[in-house]
This record gives C-alpha cells, structure tokens and sequence, in this order.
C-alpha cells in the first residue's frame, strides 16, 4: 500500500534540503527565505521560459549569490512557441488595471506552473532533497488555476508517488494573501529592495501594471513604503 502524500501546507518533517522555485519575484523571494528559516538547505531553481524580460532573473542570480546558496537558472526557451498567448510571453500588452479575474487572464501562461513543477521535482529527486517549495497563494486563485488549492494537492499528490522517493510539495503560503506573505517577510527582516515584480523590464518598476499595483498595495496595507524605485 502506497503511504498517505504529506499535505502540501506542512513542510516535510525533517528536512534537509530542499528545491525551491525562485523567480526573483517578491513571493518567491520570501518563500525562498522561509525554507532557509524551516531550517532547510536550500538549491534555488529558476527558469527562463521566454518570459517578457529577465530582469527577475537577475535578482535572482544577485539574491543567491549574496545568501550563498546554490542557484539554477535553466533556459527552456524552447518551449515558448507551444505557450503562445499570454502578454508574459507574446507581444501583446501586460494589463495596467488592477491585480483582478477580468483583467489578469491574458497573463496566464498556459500549464506553467505544472510544467516547471515537474522540472523542480526531477531535480529534487536527482540531488536527493527531501521537498519542492513552490510560492502559489491565496490571491491568486482566482486567476490562475495552477495556483488554485485543488491544483497544488494534487500536485503534491502525484510527486509523491511518480518517483521511488516521494517528494512533497511544499506550498507554505497557499492559503494566504500577498498581505500575509509580506507580513511574514517583515517578521524576517527581509529586504524586498531585491526582489523585482513589475511587468516590464525597465529601469525602475513602472508602478501601473496589475503586478505593481497589487505590490503597493501589499505594502500600503501594513503602511510601509515599497523599498523599491518606481517611475511614478
């Protein structure tokens, strides 16, 4: 009898090493850091899909190096061409509406998360960690179905059983807003100046798009500023 998958909300019982997905982005960076503080040693894994820009990316890489841990960014740009029709990855406009259903549907890369989940754990099995961290939370359920619970347990599900180790899959924020994942960023005195959000890859963040405002107002809720330079 296969044993009961580990629940994606608790982190494995005793783990020592762990992948986590790091985008580079302000959710992955404190899921990042809250791997480091479960006490894990931690192997960052990013990914370069085509996406609009890699400014992400080079937090990332920037991140790593100052917390000296072992960081991947894999080129599967290759792929693009069968994800066509997002404005993350096709030449159409990121939205400059509010973080909501309505406006966020053209940002929706289709099978993202299941495709860069399955990399993530095929590399946790290879180096023999105990774990996949993967950042999906509450505020995206409604737009992104591979961040919904329902898709993360069963996730969680089949990673445990599609090798001869079974490896969680660790979503420690799935049922909490950007709010709360910033809260908790604050109670370990991270610093979000090194983590990129904005849709466009310019110099400063652009402070419009839907990834922007939903960010500003993470940060107005607690009554911080947003340590990261805006345009406007």
């Amino acid at each position: 009898m296969q044993p009961t998958p580990a629940s994606s909300n608790q982190p494995a019982a005793k783990c020592k090493r762990a992948v986590v997905i790091y985008s580079g982005g302000m959710d992955s960076f404190t899921v990042l850091n809250r791997a480091i503080a479960d006490g894990c040693q931690v192997a960052a894994l990013s990914f370069n899909y085509g996406q609009r820009h890699s400014k992400e990316l080079d937090y990332a890489a920037k991140v790593c190096e100052k917390l000296k841990i072992e960081h991947k960014i894999v080129d599967i740009r290759a792929i693009n061409s069968l994800l066509a029709g997002s404005s993350l990855t096709s030449d159409i406009a990121v939205p400059n509406a509010d973080y909501a259903e309505s406006n966020m549907q053209s940002t929706v890369v289709p099978n993202r998360n299941m495709i860069l989940l399955s990399l993530a754990i095929g590399y946790a099995v290879s180096i023999d960690a105990d774990e996949v961290y993967y950042g999906a939370h509450a505020g995206d359920h409604d737009i992104y179905p591979d961040c919904r619970p329902e898709f993360v347990e069963a996730m969680n599900t089949v990673s445990q059983l599609a090798n001869y180790k079974a490896i969680p899959v660790h979503s420690p924020y799935l049922h909490n807003t950007k709010g709360d994942i910033l809260a908790d960023g604050i109670r370990m005195n991270l610093d979000y100046a090194d983590t990129w959000t904005c849709y466009n890859g310019r110099e400063h963040a652009c402070g419009k798009c839907s990834a922007c405002r939903e960010r500003l107002a993470a940060f107005a809720a607690h009554g911080i500023t947003d340590p990261l330079t805006y345009e406007e």
